[in-house]
């Protein structure tokens, strides 16, 4: 099984942007609400899971798919974290030295 990396999440989701009428001044902007869709996404996915789960499809295959989700979710969450604090990080260092 691939893994996707964080950089590939954030330019899927990106270029899967419905809503064209909203637009990020800026390049972090933009990469902070591409993580956010994406973990909407992935929450979504849970969700709707966990629902099938309590009506009644409780199979250990099902369990087994909600729990890896669930990993992706706890995958995901941690990319972002650290995706956004890094870059936010170098913005404020390259804004000092300015």
């Amino acid at each position: 099984m691939s893994e996707i990396t964080p950089t590939q999440a954030t330019m899927m989701v990106a270029m899967n942007d419905t809503d064209k009428t909203k637009r990020s001044s800026s390049w972090f902007e933009a990469m902070a609400d591409a993580w956010g869709k994406a973990l909407d996404k992935q929450a979504n996915t849970i969700s709707e899971m966990s629902s099938e789960l309590v009506d009644g499809m409780d199979s250990p295959r099902q369990v087994s798919m909600l729990t890896a989700e669930s990993l992706r979710m706890q995958f995901l969450s941690n990319s972002s974290h650290t995706a956004i604090t890094a870059v936010g990080s170098s913005l404020e260092t390259m804004a000092r030295k300015q």
